[in-house]
C-alpha cells in the first residue's frame, strides 16, 4: 500500500540512536540464531528481572487488576501479573526469531481456529478490520498470518528511535505486511477498505478526546479509540475479532478469528460511533477475562478520566 508510512533508517541519526539501534540489533541477532525453545526460556527469564526491577510498572499492573478482578486476592494478582511477564519475554524471543520462520517451521507451534471467520468476511470485498489488541502474542500474529498467504497492514505507534523503527517495520514485513502509523492512518485505512485489504487495529489502549469516547471497560468506563467504529460505518468493513493466544496445555499459540461482527446502525452516527466503539471494547475484554495472564496489564488503560473524576493512578 503506497500510503502506509514506514519510516527508513536516517543516516543522520543522533549518537544516541544509533547506540540503541546497535544495541537491538546485537540483541535481535544474539536470540534469533538459539533453538527457539532456549531463546524462549532466556525470555521467560528477562520477563522475570522485568517483573522484579521496573517498580512503577508492576505497581500499574497490579492497580489495573485490581480494577478488574476485585474479587481476587493480591496474592493472585500478583501471580497473574507475573505470568504477564513471563508471556511478554517469550513473545520478545519470538520476535527475535521470526525472520527465520517459514509456514511449515511456523505451523508447528501455531495453529488456526476459525480461519473461516476471517475468509468469510474477506469474501463480502469491503475489506475487514480485524479488532486485536496487546494480548498474547500480537506481533507473531499478523506475521504468522502472511506467512500463510493472508498479508494484512497493521495500525501502529512509531517508536521513538527512528532507525530501530525502521528495523522492527522491517521484520514485521517480510512476508507482506504494510505498516500505517496511527499519526496518519485515516486516509490510507478508507483505501484500503475500499480495496477490499485487512488491517488490524490495536484497539485496548488508553486515548484522549475527542479521538477517545468512555465506555466501559471492566465496568470502569475508559476512553477508546472511536475511529475503528467510523471507518467500519463509513466503508461498510467487516469487524472480526482476531488474538493469538498461547495455549499451554497444547503448547502451541492458537490465532482464533470470531464471528464478523453485527455493528449497530440506527442512523445516529455519532452515536452508532460510541455504541459500536463499546461494542468492540466489550469483546477485547471477554478475551482479556478468558486470559488474564496474556494481557499487557502495565498500560496505565485508564490514565483518561472523565471531566471531573480523579486519577486512578
Amino acid at each position: 500500500m503506497s500510503d502506509a508510512i514506514q519510516r527508513q533508517p536516517r543516516g543522520d541519526g543522533t549518537a544516541r540512536e544509533w547506540a540503541e539501534f546497535c544495541v537491538v540489533r546485537v540483541f535481535v541477532a544474539a536470540l534469533g540464531i538459539l533453538p527457539r525453545k532456549l531463546a524462549r526460556t532466556l525470555g521467560a527469564g528477562i520477563g522475570w528481572l522485568a517483573f522484579r526491577l521496573l517498580g512503577r510498572l508492576r505497581k500499574v499492573g497490579l492497580r489495573n487488576l485490581e480494577l478488574a478482578f476485585p474479587e481476587k486476592t493480591a496474592s493472585e494478582r500478583e501471580t497473574t501479573l507475573r505470568a504477564v511477564y513471563r508471556n511478554l519475554g517469550c513473545l520478545l524471543a519470538e520476535f527475535c526469531q521470526m525472520s527465520s520462520y517459514t509456514a511449515e517451521r511456523a505451523s508447528e507451534f501455531i495453529r488456526y481456529h476459525g480461519l473461516e471467520n476471517y475468509l468469510a468476511a474477506r469474501e463480502r470485498g469491503k475489506g475487514v478490520l480485524v479488532l486485536t489488541g496487546h494480548l498474547g502474542a500480537w506481533e507473531l500474529s499478523s506475521f504468522y498470518h502472511s506467512l500463510m498467504g493472508y498479508p494484512m497492514g497493521m495500525v501502529i505507534r512509531r517508536l521513538d528511535n527512528p532507525l530501530v523503527d525502521a528495523f522492527v517495520n522491517r521484520i514485521r514485513c517480510l512476508h507482506g505486511n504494510r505498516v500505517m502509523h496511527k499519526d496518519d492512518f485515516a486516509r490510507g485505512l478508507i483505501a484500503a477498505m475500499r480495496a477490499g485489504q485487512t488491517v488490524g487495529i490495536l484497539m485496548d489502549t488508553n486515548m484522549t478526546p475527542p479521538q477517545g469516547v468512555f465506555v466501559p471497560f471492566f465496568g470502569v468506563e475508559a476512553c477508546a479509540a472511536s475511529g475503528m467504529a467510523r471507518i467500519a460505518q463509513k466503508t461498510g468493513a467487516a469487524v472480526v475479532p482476531g488474538f493469538l493466544l498461547w495455549e499451554p496445555r497444547e503448547k502451541k499459540y492458537i490465532l482464533r478469528f470470531g464471528a464478523e461482527l453485527d455493528l449497530i446502525h440506527t442512523g445516529d452516527s455519532e452515536s452508532d460511533a460510541v455504541a459500536n466503539t463499546a461494542l468492540f471494547t466489550g469483546v477485547i475484554e471477554r478475551y482479556v477475562r478468558e486470559y488474564p495472564e496474556q494481557w499487557l496489564w502495565m498500560h496505565r488503560r485508564w490514565k483518561t478520566r472523565p471531566a471531573g473524576e480523579t486519577g486512578i493512578y
